[in-house]
């Protein structure tokens, strides 16, 4: 997997990967190839998901920090009831 590969060629690729093993026409040691290199897209898929998440988590914890006054404001902006 390249740096410069992203989550959403690497999902297309997975999903055409998918569909050539699906369909079956693929002799053995192809299907082998092919599945090896649909783990590899999987888990760098995963990461970047995982990555994602992280980062959405941080970006939440801080949005819902307690601002100077001693308020706790949501993502959005507001204050909870």
């Amino acid at each position: 997997m390249s740096d410069e590969q992203t989550f959403e060629a690497a999902r297309r690729e997975l999903e055409q990967i998918v569909e050539r093993l699906e369909r079956g026409e693929t002799e053995l040691e192809g299907a082998i190839r092919l599945w090896q290199r649909g783990e590899g897209l999987h888990r760098f898929c995963l990461e970047k998901l995982d990555g994602a998440q992280g980062e959405l988590e941080e970006l939440t914890r801080r949005a819902a920090a307690v601002d100077p006054q001693g308020e706790t404001t949501l993502p959005d902006g507001s204050v909870p009831a």
